[in-house]
């Protein structure tokens, strides 16, 4: 990649995401597409933060858009009730510590916000 793609950022309703997910992003044409769940403000931006980073860190090592996503479908297809976890945290997922590295980030970001993590993830798993 010699240049940053053109990206969009939107924050959605919950229910319009392509599957059950808080966070997106896919390719339309040549535009990264980022899409969010409406959420408090903070929430959305730690959202931002994390899928940004793990597209572009899965981008450089070769992990396919769409294997992620048939990855994260078939995961949420088979998940067991109660279970909150998400598909990255997986070690089986094929972009395991793009997604640890982006969740560490993301928490390094919360505590600079003031915004309590477990508060934070219990809403997210709430959406």
């Amino acid at each position: 990649m010699r240049h940053l793609p053109k990206i969009i950022y939107s924050t959605i309703t919950h229910a319009k995401q392509r599957y059950n997910t808080s966070g997106d992003y896919y390719f339309e044409g040549g535009t990264l597409n980022i899409r969010v769940s409406k959420t408090a403000a903070n929430h959305e931006f730690l959202i931002l933060i994390h899928e940004l980073i793990e597209w572009y860190l899965t981008a450089q090592k070769g992990v396919s858009i769409e294997t992620i996503d048939a990855f994260d479908k078939t995961f949420e297809k088979n998940r067991k009730p109660g279970n909150t976890d998400e598909p990255g945290d997986d070690p089986n997922a094929p972009y395991f510590k793009e997604h640890q590295f982006a969740t560490y980030i993301e928490e390094q970001i919360a505590t600079e916000l003031g915004v309590n993590w477990d508060k934070y993830t219990q809403n997210v798993n709430r959406l």
